[in-house]
């Protein structure tokens, strides 16, 4: 099985409207491919610019924002690329389109890494923030997977998030809480959710 990093990934339309979405990168040996479901803003912005921008971000809430409707996430001027990245970010990568595969459901972009830097420094991994990120897939899933099953999983991730999270990291969890208990009547009550810290 290929390395896959979470990323949140930044292309840019012709019309110069920044898109912005979580994305897991599948990586072959130097290169980074993207591979988006059709229909997606991310499909037309890369036949469109053939660059992205790939950043680790530093906020847990741009992922959990991402999947629920908050996309209005602040983004800075690539250096060697013309799409900008987010802001909130340990580091990026900026990468050009140098191989597509066409395919009907899911196309394929190899991205070649022009240029990456970090930005901050990564003090320390957090089980909340990891749970978010498995909440957060899960969520965009919901068509996919059996509800009992994904609820399962979700109770168990919450133990991390009420052991170990701080303010960002509960509002990340809740945001998806939300969402999932609007899409699934079985959680309805709340008892995904966390309580503020």
């Amino acid at each position: 099985m290929p390395l896959i990093l979470e990323t949140i990934v930044t292309t840019l339309a012709p019309d110069g409207a920044l898109h912005l979405v979580p994305f897991g990168l599948i990586r072959d040996g130097e290169d980074f491919w993207v591979a988006p479901f059709r229909p997606s803003p991310t499909i037309a912005n890369l036949e469109a610019l053939p660059f992205f921008a790939a950043a680790a971000p530093s906020d847990v809430r741009v992922i959990a924002g991402c999947v629920t409707g908050r996309r209005d996430w602040a983004s800075v001027p690539c250096r060697d690329i013309p799409v900008p990245r987010l802001e909130a970010a340990y580091g990026h990568m900026e990468l050009q389109v140098v191989e597509v595969r066409d395919d009907p459901v899911r196309p394929r972009f190899r991205g070649r890494v022009v240029s990456a830097e970090a930005h901050r420094p990564f003090l320390g991994y957090n089980r909340a923030q990891s749970a978010v990120l498995e909440a957060a897939i899960l969520s965009t899933r919901l068509h996919m997977l059996n509800p009992d099953t994904v609820l399962a999983e979700l109770q168990h991730h919450r133990i991390a998030v009420e052991k170990t999270a701080g303010p960002a990291e509960r509002e990340a969890w809740n945001w998806i809480a939300a969402k999932v208990a609007a899409a699934l009547p079985q959680a309805a009550g709340g008892s995904l959710a966390v309580d503020d810290a």
